[in-house]
């Protein structure tokens, strides 16, 4: 379809996008994190990065970074505008490229005919920051030299049309013109194109680097403790202290007892145990005790003999015959009724087991271990857990942490997640935004691992596909229009409702019944806030809402005033 080009938009829309939160030091254009850097500064990275790797690997380096850039902007476009004109829609990124203060881009062409594959768009660029910085370092050019920017157009365009776009800037301000142009096709109209692709194909060099790359990380993996599913994941130091308990036990035959909250990973922890062990290749058997009725237990874990019971028809073989040469998982233990715990003791103490209307032992050899989520002393205090099968099973506890406690291991985690339900339903998207993963990190995980790994499922199933998952997506309870902010800490929080008028007006009125300042008012919130909290400044701080410096110097500044009153 040819159309002529009409002016842009009004960018109102986009303005309202970038938020400046001062206090965390953080900036952003809707979900993506922005920085504010000095073009100075990255006019000195691409000087160093030319010293050291030459130009033309610099200016491939920087056209990939400046198309990833423009990638995530493209993402930006549909949404922001869904029910615009197209034009409107692609303008998203000339008018993002200008609010970002790279260059002042002005479409003068726009042509697409969609059915025949044919695409042509012309956009002058004033005050390039590419081109002002390179005519300043090094003078003038014979070559163009708007390198990140040429690449976040063609990163822009394919990913808008969902198809390969490239541009080439035609003439450049450092080169002596007066104002940089580029123009744009699909890939497949340029007689250059597979050259002009190859621009985006990572350097030799850096391929090799990324290979090495590669491998020392699949040798990494290697060392981990893992299971059928791949590595145990995770960096935090309480899950690293546990996962070195578990190398430990493995060429061991110690019963290991894992205790966690539910969804921490206990049954892939025991996988990973027995997968790491002299056991590895035999039989590898999970029993869920809180999932078996109390009067089936015992014939499952130990197996029947014909008749022993009304329905018996034959000889039942129990979970410890199966397991025998392997590793026996009793998850849930803190479930198992007395009766069969006591037999278990029995197994344990002997290796022996009997099966229920049996006559005769059978020797097993099993590793057992352990899993629960119930707090075992406490049950021993109630009656409902034997203290002798517990000092029997607590020779080599494993504490996994809880997921809230595994902050940083959260994108981590969700990141490898995706990677499996991409590879699951054959469907990939660009990954998390930056709010999205605050969110995650914000979230207090009552389910755990098992919990995002529902998450992330979910929200790669309702992303269309090469798009980012959003915050409203995983939880729906964040779409607030963007009224959310970060914490210092990087936390996701939903900013505090404004105070009803009613409410303004009474706490006015009482100001001044009291004759308090408004800094006398701050002075006794924070008195009673910390008051409240016991003297825990971390809680005090949560509580009206502020960081812990924040708090601190608040109340030295009011430390400082009570000594001056006193002078």
């Amino acid at each position: 379809m040819t159309r002529p080009t009409p002016p842009m938009p009004s960018d109102a829309d986009l303005r309202k996008l970038v938020r400046f939160s001062t206090e965390e030091g953080l900036i952003w254009l809707s979900d993506q994190r922005m920085l504010l850097l000095h073009s100075a500064s990255l006019t000195a990275v691409r000087r160093e990065l030319m010293n050291t790797i030459g130009m033309e690997n610099t200016r491939r380096l920087l056209m990939r970074g400046g198309y990833a850039s423009g990638e995530r902007d493209a993402l930006l476009a549909r949404q922001i505008r869904p029910n615009a004109t197209l034009f409107d829609m692609f303008s998203v990124g000339p008018q993002l490229h200008r609010l970002e203060g790279a260059v002042c881009a002005t479409p003068l062409l726009f042509e697409l005919d969609e059915k025949a594959g044919r695409f042509r768009c012309h956009v002058r660029w004033d005050h390039s920051w590419e081109a002002d910085a390179h005519l300043r370092e090094w003078g003038p050019q014979n070559d163009p030299a708007c390198w990140m920017l040429i690449g976040y157009a063609s990163g822009y365009t394919s990913a808008f049309f969902r198809r390969p776009a490239l541009f080439k800037e035609v003439q450049c301000a450092a080169c002596g013109h007066s104002h940089c142009l580029i123009e744009g096709r699909f890939a497949e109209e340029w007689p250059d194109g597979e050259q002009l692709a190859r621009e985006y194909q990572p350097d030799s060099m850096l391929v090799r680097i990324d290979e090495l790359h590669s491998q020392v990380e699949a040798l990494r993996t290697r060392l981990q403790p893992a299971d059928g599913q791949g590595p145990l994941l995770g960096q935090a130091r309480s899950f690293k202290a546990a996962v070195d308990l578990l190398r430990k036990a493995a060429p061991t035959q110690v019963t290991v007892l894992l205790t966690g909250e539910t969804g921490v990973g206990k049954e892939r922890f025991a996988s990973a145990l027995h997968d790491m062990s002299a056991r590895a290749g035999k039989p590898f058997v999970a029993v869920n005790c809180a999932a078996l009725p109390a009067e089936l237990i015992e014939s499952e874990l130990f197996g029947a003999e014909k008749g022993a019971y009304t329905g018996a028809a034959a000889t039942r073989i129990g979970r410890f015959e199966r397991a025998h040469g392997g590793t026996l998982l009793l998850d849930e233990l803190g479930e198992m009724p007395l009766a069969a715990q006591a037999k278990l003791l029995r197994v344990l103490q002997s290796g022996e087991i009997e099966r229920l209307g049996a006559t005769r032992t059978i020797k097993v050899d099993v590793r057992v271990v352990a899993a629960t989520n119930v707090d075992l002393e406490k049950a021993v205090e109630q009656g409902t857990f034997r203290r002798d099968l517990l000092y029997r099973l607590n020779v080599y506890p494993i504490l996994i942490p809880a997921l809230r406690e595994r902050v940083d291991d959260i994108e981590l985690l969700a990141m490898h997640l995706l990677q499996k339900f991409s590879a699951l339903h054959g469907k990939k998207v660009a990954g998390l935004s930056d709010r999205a993963v605050a969110a995650l990190r914000s979230h207090r995980w009552p389910g755990n691992v098992r919990e995002l790994e529902n998450l992330m499922e979910r929200g790669l199933i309702l992303t269309p596909p090469g798009e980012l998952i959003e915050v409203a997506t995983l939880f729906p309870q964040w779409n607030d229009g963007g009224q959310s902010r970060l914490s210092a800490q990087g936390f996701l929080v939903n900013e505090p409702p404004l105070m009803p008028d009613t409410q303004t007006n009474d706490l006015y009125d009482e100001m001044q019944r009291q004759g308090l300042t408004l800094e006398a008012l701050e002075d006794s919130l924070l008195q009673e806030a910390v008051h409240r909290a016991g003297g825990n400044l971390a809680a005090a701080a949560r509580a009206l809402g502020m960081t812990r410096p924040q708090l601190s110097y608040r109340l030295s500044r009011l430390r400082e005033r009570s000594l001056e009153a006193k002078e």
